[in-house]
C-alpha cells in the first residue's frame, strides 16, 4: 500500500515526508476492524512526530497520522460482521490499562492514553487497523470534514463540557484561532449556546472567527490583551479560558478570568515554563485544568452531535495525498483556518 512516510527526525519535517509503499497492515484481530483511508487530516503533532516528541523514544522510517475516515473492509475473528461497509472516524487514543496503585485508585477521567500516529504508526496510509470500540459510524458525513474531526474536537469536548463544565451564557476565551483544537472549541461553544470570545495575531483570522460565530476577535500583538478581553465582557471576565498556547499567554488568560474561573490546558505550543498569578488564583478562586484527549464515551456523544448536524468541522485545504509533504508544510507555516486534509481517494 502506499503511505506518507516520515524518514527520518528533523526540524522542517516536510522535507522528509514521502508518498511511498509501506507493508499492508495485517489481518485485523478480534475486537478490530480494517479502514480504506478515504481522507486522513494533520494534527500539530504531527509535526512533533516529525521533529521528535520530547520525552518519547521513537523510530524512522514511520507514519504518522491520528484522524481519519474511511470504510471498514474486513473485521477481526469474533467481531461484529455488522460493521463491513460502514464509513467511520476514529478515536486514535487508547486507555492503557492502568497499573496496580492500592493507594492511588486511578482517575475516571485522567486515563493514560496511547495514541495511534505517535506511539503507533498513525493513519496517513491508505489502510489502517484500529479497535472497533475507538470507530463511531458517520453515514452521510462528506470524508474531508469527517476526517477533521476526531481528535481535535474529543480534545476539546473533554477539556470544555467534561472538565471546564461549560453552560449557555458563559464567556470562553479561545487563544490562537485557527488551529484543530482552537476552531473546534469555537465550533462546540456556538453548539452549547457558550459566548465564544477568540485571539489571534492576523486579522483575517478573526474575521473568519466572527463569521463562524464568535462574539468577539482580539487581535494579538504580543501584549497584555486581559484589558480587552474584559472590555469584551462589560468587566466582567470569562467563566473559561482555552489556551494552548502556554508560555506566550498563559497570564494574561488568568488576567481575564471572572472570579470562579477556569483555565483549561492542552499543550503548550509556545512552551511550558510560563508566569503566573498565584495570588490571583487563590483570591478570585480560579481552577487550573490539564486535558488531553478523551475518552470512547465522550467520542460517542461527539460523533451523536456531527450525525445530528449540530457541529461542522471546518476545513481549511485539502491535498491529494502525492502532494502530503506539501500538506505538511502548509500546517507548518501556521497560516491555516481549520483543519488540513489529505484525500486518498
Amino acid at each position: 500500500m502506499k503511505a506518507l512516510v516520515i524518514s527520518k527526525q528533523g526540524p522542517i519535517v516536510h522535507e522528509n515526508v514521502a508518498l511511498a509503499d509501506w507493508p499492508e497492515p495485517p489481518a485485523p484481530p478480534t475486537g478490530h476492524a480494517r479502514v480504506r483511508t478515504l481522507c486522513s487530516a494533520l494534527n500539530h503533532l504531527d509535526l512533533w512526530v516529525g521533529k521528535g516528541v520530547p520525552g518519547l523514544k521513537l523510530s524512522y522510517p514511520r507514519i504518522g497520522g491520528s484522524d481519519a475516515c474511511g470504510i471498514i473492509d474486513a473485521v477481526g475473528p469474533d467481531t461484529d460482521a455488522s460493521w463491513l461497509g460502514k464509513q467511520v472516524i476514529l478515536n486514535a487514543a487508547t486507555a492503557k490499562p492502568a497499573a496496580p496503585r492500592p493507594d492511588d485508585p486511578p482517575s475516571p477521567i485522567a486515563a493514560d492514553y496511547e495514541l495511534l500516529g505517535e506511539h503507533h504508526n498513525g493513519v496517513h496510509a491508505q489502510y489502517f487497523n484500529a479497535p472497533v470500540a475507538n470507530l463511531q459510524h458517520v453515514p452521510n458525513i462528506d470524508p474531508a470534514h469527517a476526517a477533521a474531526f476526531g481528535l481535535t474536537f474529543l480534545t476539546a469536548y473533554s477539556m470544555l463540557v467534561t472538565k471546564a463544565q461549560v453552560r449557555p451564557g458563559h464567556f470562553v476565551l479561545i487563544t490562537g484561532i485557527g488551529g484543530g483544537v482552537a476552531t473546534a472549541t469555537l465550533n462546540l461553544c456556538v453548539a452549547l449556546g457558550a459566548r465564544p470570545i477568540v485571539t489571534s495575531r492576523q486579522q483575517w483570522k478573526l474575521d473568519k472567527a466572527r463569521q463562524l460565530g464568535a462574539i468577539a476577535g482580539i487581535l494579538d500583538d504580543g501584549t497584555d490583551f486581559s484589558r480587552k478581553v474584559r472590555e469584551a465582557t462589560a468587566g466582567r471576565g470569562v467563566d473559561i479560558a482555552i489556551d494552548s498556547s502556554g508560555k506566550a499567554t498563559h497570564l494574561w488568560c488568568i488576567k481575564s478570568l471572572a472570579r470562579g474561573g477556569t483555565y483549561a490546558t492542552p499543550g503548550c505550543t509556545s512552551g511550558p515554563d510560563a508566569t503566573t498569578d498565584l495570588a490571583r488564583i487563590f483570591w478570585n478562586q480560579l481552577r487550573i485544568l490539564g486535558s488531553t484527549m478523551g475518552s470512547n464515551d465522550e467520542f460517542a456523544s461527539l460523533a451523536a452531535m456531527l450525525r445530528a448536524g449540530k457541529l461542522a468541522p471546518v476545513v481549511d485545504k485539502v491535498f491529494p495525498a502525492a502532494n502530503g509533504a506539501d500538506a505538511y508544510a502548509h500546517l507548518a507555516a501556521s497560516q491555516q483556518m481549520g483543519k488540513v486534509v489529505i484525500d486518498w481517494r
